[in-house]
């Protein structure tokens, strides 16, 4: 199916400068939405856009292409992965430490733009620094509430202690003098407007073009591309790795025969996490639930517990199909728990789930999403407002009628809205809003 959107294109009544900044005190390549602001913001708004973070990942290649688009990488001060008391005492002089770059950043190297988008959180020191540089550059500020950054930080040393504490003063004060808000949900809207004092508007998350069910073709190169990643990975030896023929130009999911391209009806049902490895998501929840799968297929299918996993997966490379299949999960991201869960993986001793952890470049993840079976978010919010990202497998692939309905349903979804048509209906107004009040 071909997704067509329509959006009514409008010129942008534009600052005196035809600038704008767009400030993520992160991993820029880690942060789609903003990614996607400055996409909009050249291409919408036609502005010069100019992006102030750190760097690490590599953002997408339509930011990088983009000539009216100039990315400005700050270095990291103070690295990750201190002890907790090394932390604790390390917090407030990395804070200053980033006071100090950014600020010298917005207020002296980037030219003056007519408006700053700041990504929030984090709140300190981004709030105040960017504060400061639109006081002395004139600009206008909005901030994109991506979540409230005290919450997280009470995640790791609880809400009750005096850095948090100081942090929510920080974040409400600072967070209340922007001449505009954008927000991910209504229920964040709300507690803005009531407890904050802050108007914001809604701007969902929506996809970009670039997200869209894959084609065919597309699935094949990504798996052939992915396929050295997929059957080698930390020693493992899975119901995955049992069934990888690195010889040939085929692929777990996908078979070329001439210029004839199939998909595999053994194939593994593909699941797909995005997660940055974080407190605030629960992938132990995750683990239990492969365990639970593998071990009520066994159940429903009647197999002893002493028949040995290289039994089951010597069926399944033959070609043998069961009433449920293989599931593969590919969790993709970067973060501090990684290493933790792949050991924990490794202790499972799993007879018909296998899981990959990976990071892929920009460009192959909408591709491994549009070639998923089912996406999987993981994440829960620690303030209860943001929204996260969201076993249907019986008879997988050709009559899993339940999971059919759930892409349907995503299908029709996607293709009534888009990030360009939200952006153009929500985010563009007010940027023009607080850039021509600022000018006046």
């Amino acid at each position: 199916m071909v997704m067509k959107f329509v959006m009514v294109q409008k010129t942008m009544k534009k600052g005196k400068r035809g600038r704008a900044a767009v400030v993520v005190l992160g991993d820029f390549g880690r942060s789609p939405r903003m990614q996607y602001h400055a996409l909009s913001l050249a291409r919408q708004a036609s502005l010069e856009v100019d992006i102030v973070a750190y760097g690490g990942s590599d953002p997408h290649g339509a930011v990088l292409d983009n000539p009216s688009i100039h990315l400005h990488t700050m270095k990291e001060v103070i690295p990750h992965g201190l002890p907790r008391i090394f932390y604790l005492l390390a917090l407030p002089l990395k804070a200053l430490a980033q006071f100090l770059v950014l600020l010298w950043y917005v207020c002296i190297r980037i030219p003056s733009p007519d408006v700053f988008i700041v990504q929030n959180p984090p709140s300190i020191p981004t709030l105040i620094a960017v504060k400061w540089a639109c006081w002395l550059r004139r600009s206008a500020f909005i901030i994109d509430w991506h979540n409230f950054g005290y919450t997280l930080l009470g995640l790791s040393l609880g809400r009750s202690h005096a850095l948090v504490k100081t942090y929510y003063w920080c974040e409400r004060h600072f967070g209340s003098m922007a001449d505009g808000a954008l927000c991910v949900t209504k229920a964040m809207q709300h507690e803005l407007a009531q407890n904050w004092g802050i108007r914001a508007v809604v701007l969902y998350d929506q996809p970009p073009e670039f997200f869209r069910p894959a084609l065919l073709a597309e699935k094949h190169e990504l798996f052939c591309r992915l396929k050295k990643d997929i059957s080698h990975q930390h020693g493992l030896h899975d119901c995955v790795t049992h069934d990888i023929d690195e010889n040939t130009g085929n692929s777990l999911f996908t078979t070329q025969i001439g210029d004839s391209l199939s998909m595999n009806e053994n194939r593994p049902a593909l699941i797909v996490s995005s997660t940055s490895w974080t407190a605030d998501e629960d992938f132990e929840m995750l683990l239990q639930a492969a365990l639970m799968y593998d071990r009520r297929v066994a159940a429903i299918l009647n197999e002893p517990d002493s028949i040995k996993n290289e039994i089951i997966w010597s069926e399944i490379s033959k070609g043998k199909q069961f009433l449920y299949p293989r599931l593969l999960f590919i969790i993709t991201g970067k973060g501090p728990q990684r290493e933790k869960y792949e050991e924990q993986i490794k202790k499972l001793n799993l007879k018909r789930v296998a899981f990959r952890t990976m990071w892929l470049k920009a460009e192959d993840y909408p591709l491994l999403l549009g070639s998923a079976d089912l996406g999987v978010c993981l994440h829960t919010s620690s303030s209860g407002l943001d929204l996260p990202m969201k076993m249907l497998f019986k008879r997988f692939p050709d009559e899993c009628d339940a999971l059919k309905l759930l892409r349907r349903g995503a299908k029709e979804s996607g293709a009534s809205a888009n990030w360009a048509f939200e952006w153009q209906q929500h985010a563009l107004p007010l940027i023009e809003k607080v850039i021509a009040e600022k000018s006046h």
